[in-house]
């Protein structure tokens, strides 16, 4: 047995509906700018004829479950909620054909990618990279996993209240790099493996979240997602 100098943070996992086993967690991947008409309110329009998708990633230790209440981050004054779907990869791959990317999807989940938006624009208009506004403690929240082995959603709405107001309103029709676009993208530079999130990017309407405020969400046919933010620590 290997002897540490102090205890190892236990592996990170998500619940799956229908299973006393959790998920364990690999890797997490996010999708920038895969909706138009969030491209276009962020600045930074897409044109899929002569551009790739891009990515940034996070700590697997910043997920948290549906439900939780997650301190205010410090450093910003620009929390911004960015509602998801979740494709949990369950099965191993490399240079994937697009043809044959739903062999690797075990299933679905709704996600927040939670962001310093202030830090974040602060760092992309200097050439810098994301991190302090994006792999931010506790920014990474996600729902229960949905198995569906071999499942490729199309379409489907998905929307995101804040104080139960409407805020994003979508469909994964909308999604400029489809999901076997991005398995056949990501394996391309990475050996994928079973555990590896990828949050495939938000739709338009993202906005500033203030203490106090209960974000709800849901993708159809996969589930729902809330989170409420508390005062700062």
């Amino acid at each position: 047995m290997t002897d540490y100098l102090w205890t190892p943070p236990p592996v990170a996992s998500v619940p799956v509906r229908g299973e006393s086993r959790r998920l364990p967690v690999q890797r997490l991947f996010f999708v920038g700018r895969n909706y138009h008409a969030h491209a276009v309110e962020m600045g930074r329009p897409v044109d899929k004829s002569v551009e790739q998708p891009f990515y940034f990633t996070k700590s697997p230790s910043t997920l948290v479950e549906s439900g939780a209440t997650v301190a205010y981050p410090p450093g910003t004054q620009n929390y911004h909620f960015e509602m998801e779907l979740v494709v949990a990869i369950g099965a191993p791959g490399f240079r994937v054909a697009r043809a044959d990317a739903g062999r690797l999807i075990y299933g679905y989940a709704c996600g927040l990618d939670m962001t310093r938006r202030d830090l974040q624009l602060a760092a992309r208009d200097k050439g810098r990279p994301w991190d302090l506004g994006k792999d931010v403690e506790q920014s990474s929240v996600i729902s229960e996993i949905v198995p569906m082995p071999g499942t490729v959603l199309e379409r489907g709405a998905i929307a995101l209240a804040v104080n139960g107001q409407v805020k994003q309103q979508s469909d994964l029709d909308k999604l400029i790099w489809n999901i076997p676009e991005l398995i056949e993208d990501l394996s391309k530079y990475y050996h994928l493996q079973p555990g590896d999130l990828i949050y495939t990017g938000t739709p338009e309407g993202v906005g500033a979240l203030q203490p106090g405020d209960r974000v709800t969400g849901q993708v159809d046919g996969v589930g729902e997602i809330a989170l409420t933010v508390a005062p700062a620590e």
